[in-house]
């Protein structure tokens, strides 16, 4: 038996411990479980990765006590956590602890005693009954099928339009796999976000689905985890974290509207999921699937470039036209009605129709609340959160101002508190008073709100869903929730209130955030028989996200963006890694990262260093924050440059320090 235990701890340490095994726990070690180590002056969780027979530590300390009876990480698991460690600069103990659920953390839970079945559902597979495709589909199938077969890696970005059914595509890839006694994991971006989706795996595939998602109790959740890892489940369907599910005889990976950022993880370890799923393919010698109606700008690169396979479905199911779409100027409405409306008079036509005609409309606005701001006209105050450097946005139902980053909540005042005047108004528009208005024009109709404010509750969202399938409710309103993954046929109108709302943030992304949403919460109208129309409403009718978006354009928009992507060398050109600075005081955050700015490039005389500058938002939870930016084609230099700076820089004391490898926003 070795004399040392290597040990990952999850804190932010890039080294591994030794630690000596005492004669009494040598029957019980192995590599894969947890154990209890003395650390400094406290006893922590490690992971066992290793042994060895010499430790460079003299007085080594010994392991107190081994947690499980059976280990708990796989040697698959451990090369993978290895490889994010590497590439998403974190420790080894921290990119262990992503993979470890919720309901063991911290040393719960031993796991030795099996669960009855009773437990967890008998793993049954339902009948599966699957559709006809049509040629598209067929070949599409057919191909992936060939490297199931094979048992062999290679990664398919499915650009299918809106509705041209990429599920069923899916679906029979799964079953291929499931006839060969393998596993499916297939990572949809929010599980709230997409109830339909969820329910076709689980209505075709039965009880052999585990569902993995955030709104899962700790205990619900190492139960699935559980059912998983005995192999009474052979089909993973979940969000970002379902990619680390511990399946016997992976086949294949699926990740639905590839595109999302949920994909991102925002805290340590800071991984994509689409990257970590192709690493964990690579491991398994198996396909991933990569699935959008409006790919990622980097997958599409990708597959241009040939290190993806592209294969494309042109036509939606049934041969269903996608819907017309029209543009609104809302600059003319502006010069024709002298005063800002909320909504076009073609909209309100639209709607009139689509209600005569007994039909439903969404309406979308991608920004939840009543009014967006409250501004004094005397003085030109903006009413602000004392946290964070944004607007609080006021809550009819409420009554209340919110901020919308740290939820920090407040009155909102009768007179303005830094003149006194009574000159206070309410600018901006929200979800809560896009309802407001529509209700007004509409008082016979049933309306119904989706925004992260009515799903709060617990079962209120699939309420919502509910009263909006059975058509009680005839006009939905909401955010992103309802742009993506909703199926219903008898929904022929889509309006858009504002399409600038994500066209006008501080980020390299915006255009192409705006594309997807418009391109999304489009290819909800038209699902059935009787057609469908979109109706866009904005202030820059001209820009070649919302131009490209309308005329359902994937290929034009990326031949626009990706020309500015390339000029101005952002992804997919180059690999970024963002680190952030932040203080309780501003002066102390800026001089902080000049200093490290300065200590990079000191390192590294080549490396193309931005900054620092002030975030977007400066001030965010109290803190003040301060960006600075590395650009560079080899995101593994990156990591192994920050690694070597930081270890040598001496932080001044309340400073915090967060490395984004790969970040999604500026």
């Amino acid at each position: 038996m070795p004399k040392f235990a290597e040990i990952a701890i999850p804190l932010p340490m890039d080294r591994i411990f030794h630690y000596g095994i005492p004669e009494r726990l040598a029957q019980d070690i192995a590599v894969g479980k947890r154990v209890f180590v003395p650390f400094t002056n406290r006893t922590m969780v490690g992971y066992v990765v290793g042994f060895s027979e010499i430790s460079d530590v003299k007085d080594v300390k010994e392991i107190i006590s081994v947690i499980d009876k059976d280990p708990i990480i796989s040697q698959e698991m451990l090369k993978l956590t290895e490889w994010i460690k590497e590439n998403y600069f974190c420790s080894w103990g921290s990119a262990i602890e992503a993979v470890v659920p919720g309901g063991i953390k911290k040393g719960k839970v031993a796991i030795g005693s099996r669960l009855s079945d009773a437990d967890v559902g008998s793993g049954q597979f339902a009948q599966s009954v699957p559709h006809i495709l049509n040629e598209e589909q067929s070949k599409a199938v057919k191909l992936i099928s060939s490297f199931i077969e094979k048992k062999e890696y290679k990664t398919f970005l499915l650009y299918g339009i809106t509705a041209s059914g990429k599920t069923e595509v899916y679906l029979q890839s799964i079953d291929l796999v499931l006839s060969k006694g393998r596993s499916a994991i297939v990572l949809v971006p929010e599980i709230s976000l997409t109830p339909q989706t969820i329910e076709r795996f689980v209505s075709r595939f039965g009880e052999g689905v585990a569902v993995i998602h955030s709104k899962l109790t700790p205990a619900k959740r190492f139960l699935e985890w559980k059912k998983i890892k005995e192999g009474r489940a052979r089909i993973v369907v979940g969000a970002r974290s379902a990619i680390f599910s511990p399946v016997k005889d992976l086949g294949l990976i699926i990740i639905d509207e590839e595109h999302e950022t949920t994909y991102k993880q925002d805290d340590v370890p800071r991984y994509h999921a689409r990257d970590v799923a192709e690493e964990r393919a690579k491991l398994n010698n198996c396909p991933l699937i990569l699935g959008s109606a409006t790919p990622s700008l980097e997958s599409y690169y990708r597959a241009k470039e040939g290190r993806y396979t592209l294969v494309k479905l042109t036509k939606r199911i049934d041969e269903r036209l996608l819907p017309k779409v029209k543009i609104v100027d809302m600059r003319m409405e502006l010069a024709t009605r002298k005063k800002v409306a909320i909504f076009s008079k073609v909209f309100l036509d639209a709607v009139d129709t689509a209600m005569k005609a007994g039909k439903q409309a969404i309406i979308f606005l991608n920004r939840r609340g009543f009014s967006t701001f409250i501004n004094c006209k005397s003085c030109g105050l903006v009413l602000k959160c004392k946290h964070c450097d944004t607007v609080m946005v006021y809550h009819f139902e409420t009554k209340k101002l919110v901020c919308h980053y740290c939820n920090y909540t407040t009155e909102p005042p009768d007179i303005c508190p830094k003149c006194r005047s009574g000159y206070i108004r309410y600018f901006g528009l929200g979800t809560e008073r896009v309802e407001s208005e529509i209700s007004h024009n509409f008082a016979h109709v049933k309306i119904a709100r989706m925004d992260s404010d009515t799903t709060a509750k617990r079962g209120s969202h699939d309420r919502i869903l509910g009263l909006f399938k059975s058509g009680a409710v005839k006009l939905l309103v909401g955010t992103q929730m309802i742009a993506k993954g909703l199926d219903f046929p008898e929904v022929t109108l889509v309006g858009v209130v504002s399409a600038d709302v994500t066209l006008n943030i501080p980020d390299f992304r915006s255009s192409e955030r705006t594309f997807n949403l418009l391109t999304q919460v489009a290819g909800r109208a038209g699902r059935g028989d009787a057609g469908g129309e979109v109706i866009i409403q904005t202030y820059a009718p001209h820009h070649y996200a919302i131009l490209t978006a309308a005329k359902h354009d994937y290929d034009k928009f990326y031949h626009e963006e990706i020309i500015s992507r390339k000029e101005l060398l952002f992804p997919p050109f180059i690999n970024l890694v963002k680190i952030t600075v932040r203080a309780r005081n501003d002066d102390a955050a800026a001089n902080a990262a000049a200093d490290l700015a300065n200590a990079i490039k000191a390192e590294d005389k080549d490396m193309m260093v931005a900054g620092p500058a002030p975030a977007p938002i400066t001030r965010m939870r109290g803190y003040f924050r301060h960006n600075i930016l590395l650009k560079d084609k080899d995101r593994l230099k990156m990591c192994g440059l920050m690694k070597k700076v930081l270890s040598k820089f001496r932080k001044p004391h309340g400073i915090l320090i967060a490395v984004d490898v790969d970040p999604i926003s500026m």
